[in-house]
């Protein structure tokens, strides 16, 4: 009888330890679209029992930590499905303002009305996302008031959407300088520390759904990407004269990738993860919003290529 009785303690002992080694400290970098990739990891770590204790992000995964963390991750994942077919652009409010091209309220308020706001010390779980301000040269984390707010200070990406002005001061996307935020995630002594990179060097995947299956969305999207290159040439000096290799937005892009990369190495030299999740920064552009199914697919097989390694 004592055996049996020091066998079950054993037991649950073993289970209590099992259970804490599930908890995850989850960290989720920014990448423009390919931050859509995050929604596939969450689902393959709770698909393994994983219980995702806490979350950070910044930028892309700022907005999909903040909306997992309010229960309405399947929300999000239903729209940016269907995004394209919405026609997308048409949520980009363009601005002659001198700080940004795009103001973001369109999108946002779209957002609200599938997603109500909420306040982050009300989430379910530890929130925190990283922006910038742009004056004093600080990072700036928040962990309380409105979940949107805190969202859309921290995907302002400088120079295409309009900064934010407020009491922190004036706010850009926060990876200019912590795009894998691992020092701002509330992490418990068993905590598992996973984090999530969408712009890792390493080789492009191999397509998963099918050139046609994009050929309605992608047509669309070239159309709407067209319009979208009229409307710039017409903000930027001299881009009717002069033949570029590269375009405005794209130099943009291509800028601001080249940035975070090499702050995404150094913070993971500084800051080592015990699963370090990585999707290529050839996975997609930073705009390809029209790839959403694809690159959830990709997040969930890259976790499943990280996680099964140990």
């Amino acid at each position: 009888m004592g055996i049996r009785l020091l066998l079950l303690k054993t037991k649950d002992f073993q289970n209590i330890l099992n259970s804490m080694k599930k908890n995850v400290a989850l960290v989720l970098s920014g990448g423009g679209a390919r931050g859509i990739a995050h929604i596939g990891v969450i689902e393959e770590l709770l698909s393994r029992g994983y219980n995702i204790s806490s979350i950070a992000g910044t930028s892309m995964g700022s907005l999909i930590g903040g909306v997992y963390a309010l229960g309405k991750m399947d929300v999000l994942k239903e729209w940016a499905y269907t995004l394209d077919k919405k026609k997308a652009f048409s949520l980009v409010d363009f601005t002659m303002g001198k700080q940004g091209m795009v103001r973001g309220d369109k999108v946002f308020n779209k957002m609200k009305e599938l997603i109500p706001d909420a306040n982050i010390e009300d989430l379910r779980i530890p929130y925190a996302a990283v922006a910038v301000d742009i004056i004093s040269r600080k990072e700036v984390v928040f962990k309380r008031g409105s979940l949107y707010d805190a969202i859309r200070a921290s995907v302002a990406i400088p120079t295409v959407l309009t900064p934010v002005k407020s009491e922190h001061g004036l706010l850009v996307d926060g990876g200019l300088l912590n795009n894998i935020p691992i020092d701002h995630v509330q992490r418990k002594k068993r905590d598992k520390l996973i984090a999530v990179n969408v712009n890792a060097n390493i080789p492009a995947p191999p397509q998963i759904i099918h050139e046609t299956d994009h050929e309605e969305k992608e047509s669309r999207y070239k159309r709407k990407t067209k319009e979208f290159y009229k409307h710039l040439q017409k903000m930027t000096i001299g881009d009717d004269h002069e033949e570029e290799n590269l375009g405005y937005f794209n130099l943009i892009s291509r800028t601001i990738e080249i940035m975070t990369w090499r702050i995404d190495e150094f913070l993971l030299e500084c800051h080592k993860p015990d699963h370090l999740i990585e999707i290529s920064r050839e996975a997609s552009a930073i705009w390809d919003f029209y790839k959403a199914e694809e690159l959830v697919e990709q997040g969930r097989r890259a976790a499943i290529k990280a996680l099964d390694k140990n």
